[in-house]
């Protein structure tokens, strides 16, 4: 394998505010803001959506009734 050919990974934490959670992980990225944690030195990344605030993984994703829609589409023009 070729030497000096991947990224450096950095210790970070992810900050979802909406849902006031907080991952720490390691990434590539790396922010202005750092934090103590555990005394090792952390990136903050801040997060617009994360696991903790979609709504796929919440539990508060509503879905379309397909079905209900056809059946009325059915009944509104009838079956030709």
């Amino acid at each position: 394998m070729k030497s000096d050919i991947h990224p450096e990974l950095h210790p970070v934490v992810f900050i979802d505010p909406s849902a006031n959670a907080e991952f720490i992980s390691q990434s590539t990225m790396t922010s202005d803001k750092t934090r103590d944690i555990d005394g090792v030195e952390h990136y903050e990344i801040r997060l617009e959506i994360s696991s903790a605030s979609h709504p796929f993984y919440t539990g508060r994703q509503h879905f379309v009734d397909s079905a209900g829609q056809i059946e009325k589409f059915q009944r509104r023009y009838g079956r030709r």
